[in-house]
């Protein structure tokens, strides 16, 4: 989520210079999200709302949740500083909201991805104390044989330790290529392609296909729909 200064927040909505803001904070005069702010607070103009002598100066934005099938080639941030095409792309042009990606998918990989500007929301997906699983069809070079998938299952040491994953299956085992369904109950940056390297496997294709709740199904064939607010959000 991207933050500024409450007394910038008050100017930008033409209430006071920043200097004003201050002391308009000082005096109570100012609310956010129900509760009196205080200098030096920071604010989400897109989630929070602000108050000036009990009138709404800052209304946030309506929650918006968009479930997008992530091709391979696009990055998943918000903006890139090399002019490479963004997951927001993927939404008609109409959405005005500041919509996120909750996680990451790098570059090269594709499948289920949510869009949201619901920050709380995403902390439920994302924070491993929710311990929220997601599944993966992962294509590698070469015959995986017995003892690599059982290293794999077992874990495999990375820099951060002893990883390992949920669960893993092969799904399909030809003469060039291994194609299994790996499921991460926490996610660390290229894990899955890290892992695979680790017991000699190049990862060819990665997709995505269960994310929580949410599932490649749900898309029909689509490129992207709009989901209700989450039960756990009302």
């Amino acid at each position: 989520m991207d933050t500024i200064k409450l007394q910038q927040a008050l100017a930008q909505a033409g209430v006071a210079s920043r200097r004003k803001a201050e002391e308009m904070i000082l005096a109570k005069r100012v609310r956010v999200n129900g509760e009196l702010a205080h200098i030096g607070q920071r604010v989400d103009v897109a989630t929070d709302k602000i108050e000036f002598d009990q009138q709404t100066i800052v209304q946030p934005e309506t929650k918006r949740y968009f479930l997008v099938y992530k091709p391979a080639g696009l990055v998943s941030t918000t903006s890139d500083e090399q002019g490479r095409e963004t997951v927001l792309s993927l939404l008609p042009k109409e959405v005005g909201e500041r919509l996120f990606p909750v996680g990451r998918l790098d570059k090269d990989s594709e499948g289920l991805l949510l869009l949201t500007n619901d920050g709380e929301y995403a902390n439920t997906l994302l924070h491993p104390s929710f311990g929220v699983e997601k599944t993966y069809e992962v294509t590698v070079i070469g015959q995986v044989s017995d003892k690599a998938l059982e290293h794999l299952r077992r874990g495999v040491k990375l820099k951060e330790g002893y990883v390992a994953p949920a669960a893993a299956i092969i799904l399909d085992n030809s003469e060039h290529t291994t194609t299994l369904e790996i499921t991460l109950a926490e996610g660390k940056k290229h894990e899955i392609r890290r892992m695979m390297r680790r017991i000699g496997y190049e990862v060819q294709k990665l997709v995505r296909i269960k994310f929580g709740q949410y599932t490649l199904e749900m898309l029909d064939e689509s490129d992207y729909i709009e989901l209700p607010p989450p039960i756990s959000n009302t």
